[in-house]
């Protein structure tokens, strides 16, 4: 169907600007209109890889990704759970924690906050806590009990600074016979601003200093893990728990931010859907457009066939042209596209500073900026799928050029 003399002549009808003004402009708009979805497209799927990965390396990995509880509501010995943590396969690291929910006050401003007691020594071997806190404040943790690394979002709300003294409240739990909440003054030492969600909620302290804030001091909540692979994290629970007496249960990240995960990817689908009916519409104008250039060759295509052209050779002269068309739309657009998935977000972030508006706010986003993060896997799919949509789109435009009668079309010419 197609060899060297239908591609050279359909290349030509391809790149010819010789036909109506009106054959002219829907060539150009249905050209545009695939330029522009595929370039939206892989846009639109980086920024939302980049919300997908800004969940796993940063929220994730700042959180617990697996936790390990007790019914009684705490731990005594965390040793040998954790050297049972990390002879499940897929653990990285395990440390104990202590978790508390209380309020910060400064200045008659409060705000709730949930304060995690952490092992400094261990959160520097494999948490994303050291990407965002330098490593004095690790050591500063562990030396002084009054310490507080307060989350942003919190420091913003309270304005408060590193250096200040803040108020924290913990509320009577009534299992230690204590009726009045624990109040106690601590010092910031440390903003964690890791522009995401949990700047909003989330304080620190040293394991044992937020211990002592709880109905049983010297003990942990749980044990936290780390793993490999974060879709691992529902079987190795499932395996710790059945070598553990009665009493233990697990917890994992697809409860506490599974939801966050799968609206995302949800997003993702339905964006895809919409934006491929872009290209499904700029492929509809093709076929508009090579019908019209059958209509406008027909004294073309007639002069061929009287030639001796062949029923697939007009075909396959078609067929190139729809082809070159979608060829130099899908690669126009992958170029635009590409590069903007490459700017995307250092763009959005200065039209931020022009403007002085805030697209993305982490207290109502899971992140406070754009994320982009261009996969070629993507790409390639997005070029093929529009490739393939245009190939399609020119098999009934070609067909209909097979069908011309050469002596209908030369009756008048």
């Amino acid at each position: 169907m197609i060899n060297r003399l239908t591609f050279f002549i359909g290349a030509r009808y391809g790149i010819s600007r010789r036909h109506s003004r009106l054959v002219s402009f829907i060539s150009t708009l249905s050209t545009v209109g695939l330029v522009i979805g595929v370039a939206l497209l892989i846009v639109v799927l980086s920024i939302m890889n980049g919300f997908d990965r800004e969940l796993r390396e940063r929220i994730l990995g700042i959180m617990p990704q697996a936790t390990l509880y007790h019914s009684a509501g705490s731990i005594a010995d965390t040793g040998p759970l954790i050297d049972l943590a990390m002879r499940q396969p897929h653990v990285l690291g395990a440390s104990p924690f202590v978790q508390v929910q209380g309020l910060v006050s400064w200045q008659r401003r409060a705000e709730p906050v949930n304060l995690f007691g952490i092992e400094p020594a261990l959160e520097l071997q494999y948490s994303a806590l050291k990407n965002y806190l330098p490593a004095r404040v690790f050591d500063e943790l562990s030396n002084n009990p009054q310490a507080l690394v307060l989350g942003k979002g919190i420091a913003d709300k309270l304005q408060v600074a590193v250096g200040q003294t803040i108020s924290l409240v913990i509320p009577a739990s009534g299992r230690d016979g204590q009726t009045a909440p624990r109040i106690r003054a601590l010092d910031v030492i440390a903003i964690l601003d890791s522009g995401t969600g949990i700047d909003q909620y989330l304080a620190l302290m040293g394991l044992s200093a937020a211990s002592s804030l709880t109905p049983f001091p010297g003990e942990a909540t749980g044990i936290r893990l780390q793993l490999d692979d974060l879709f691992a994290a529902p079987e190795v629970m499932r395996l710790m728990v059945n070598e553990l007496p009665s009493g233990y249960y697990g917890s994992n990240w697809t409860r506490t931010q599974g939801n966050l995960y799968e609206a995302i990817h949800m997003s993702k689908r339905l964006v895809e859907l919409l934006l491929f009916l872009i290209i499904a519409i700029a492929a509809f104008n093709l076929v508009s457009t090579l019908i019209m250039v059958v209509v406008d060759k027909q004294g073309d295509i007639a002069i061929l066939r009287t030639l001796g052209a062949s029923t697939s050779d007009i075909v396959g002269i078609f067929m190139v042209q729809g082809g070159l068309i979608g060829l130099i739309g899908t690669s126009a657009g992958i170029v635009l596209g590409v590069g903007l998935s490459l700017v995307v977000t250092d763009l959005a972030q200065g039209i931020e500073r022009i403007t002085g508006i805030q697209f993305l706010h982490s207290d109502v986003y899971p992140i406070s900026y754009l994320p982009s993060d261009l996969q070629w896997g993507d790409v390639i799919y997005i070029g093929g799928t529009a490739l393939a949509i245009s190939v399609i789109a020119s098999l009934y435009p070609a067909w209909r050029a097979s069908r011309v009668q050469p002596a209908e079309a030369l009756r008048y010419e």
